[in-house]
């Protein structure tokens, strides 16, 4: 005897829960622009605080009076604040990303593909529920006239089955009659004959469901198919989605983060003990110019011996040199510069290790001879 498909398929109604797939779709888009809304946020309060330690602490390093660092040591600690707002900028783009470039991209899609009824729900999970009850709808009433045959065959058989046992109970029994074991006979018989008709009837409704069964089967699946399609068209697009905020959040392979990293550790490597002592040397130590007492002529000859020098200067000239870093004069007769600028060294370095420039505006002073580099 064949049976009727089990499961899903065979239990009218049992599709709900793939039609409710176009629900729950749209419902997890919402959920997923919300979440990553949320991630955005988190990645603009990153970038604020990013600034703002930045902001807090550029003062005390950029400070040539209180800053406790110097030279190759306090570059180190400006970039890493440099590199702090440069990497501020990278989490604001992100977050804007996430929120106009991934959350707009599935606002659309949704929209898209999603078409609300009415007196609501969804269009397409509409026509999915349309299509499984309509394949479903001859097979329900196939199944309930198979339900009906089968409780009437149960009922007879039990029937059968009482007087059976009544016949069993009155054969060799003398208290009872013969004529009244006649007639249980006969009963058990009648009973017999209806449980083979009933039975008979059963088995077949049972065959023409099960010969119905394949095609039902194979309307079922046509319409799963469908919803199959629509679902993987859904994957593939979250899949996309989900690509395009990993390619947002993911700054381990982002060349601006690599780019900051690497000149952040670039700078930390040039970090020079010998070079930050000879400055320290040359600017507080023993190598610093010593203003040693000596002989003062008057003023109007000093005026007039230092126009005279700054004419004979002038006309020997003197060689060009760039400043490699910041420098403050700590007395008078001290240039200040700043790294970068060009001026005239216009006197050879000195047993202490100073020589005497001039700026194009004409002022002229000591300065460390290793502060600078010939152009």
């Amino acid at each position: 005897m064949t049976k009727p498909p089990k499961g899903p398929a065979g239990n009218p109604g049992n599709y709900q829960r793939t039609v409710k797939r176009t629900e729950d779709a749209f419902q997890a888009c919402n959920d997923i622009v919300a979440c990553f809304q949320e991630r955005a946020r988190v990645e603009r309060q990153y970038a604020q605080q990013l600034s703002e330690w930045s902001n807090k602490w550029k003062p005390l390093v950029d400070s040539s009076e209180y800053c406790p660092l110097y030279g190759s040591l306090l570059k180190a600690w400006q970039c890493f604040l440099s590199s702090a707002d440069r990497l501020a900028s990278l989490h604001a783009t992100i977050c804007r990303s996430l929120v106009s470039e991934d959350g707009d991209q599935v606002r659309t899609w949704q929209k898209d593909s999603f078409h609300k009824k009415l007196f609501g729900g969804f269009k397409e999970s509409q026509d999915i529920d349309t299509g499984f009850a309509r394949a479903q709808k001859p097979w329900a009433k196939r199944l309930k006239k198979l339900d009906k045959a089968r409780r009437a065959y149960h009922k007879v058989s039990r029937k059968e089955q009482l007087a059976r046992e009544r016949e069993a109970h009155a054969q060799g029994n003398p208290d009872i009659a013969i004529e009244k074991q006649r007639k249980i006979q006969e009963e058990r018989e009648l009973a017999q004959q209806e449980a083979e008709k009933v039975r008979a009837r059963y088995e077949k409704v049972l065959e023409e469901v099960s010969r119905y069964a394949p095609r039902y089967m194979e309307e079922m699946e046509s319409i799963f198919d469908q919803s199959q399609e629509e679902e993987r068209k859904r994957i593939s697009f979250l899949k996309q989605a989900f690509l395009s905020i990993h390619r947002h959040l993911d700054v381990t392979n982002n060349e601006s983060v690599k780019a900051v990293y690497n000149e952040l550790h670039n700078t930390l490597m040039a970090i020079n003990e010998q070079e930050d002592l000879r400055w320290w040397k040359n600017t507080h130590g023993p190598g610093m110019p010593t203003d040693w007492p000596h002989f003062q002529v008057s003023p109007s000859l000093s005026l007039s011996l230092s126009l005279s020098l700054s004419i004979s200067t002038a006309m020997i000239g003197g060689v060009r040199v760039r400043a490699l870093y910041d420098y403050v004069g700590q007395e008078t007769d001290e240039l200040s510069f700043k790294a970068g600028e060009e001026f005239l060294k216009i006197e050879d370095e000195d047993d202490q290790g100073w020589c005497r420039g001039m700026k194009d505006e004409g002022r002229e002073g000591l300065y460390p001879a290793n502060y600078v580099e010939v152009v």
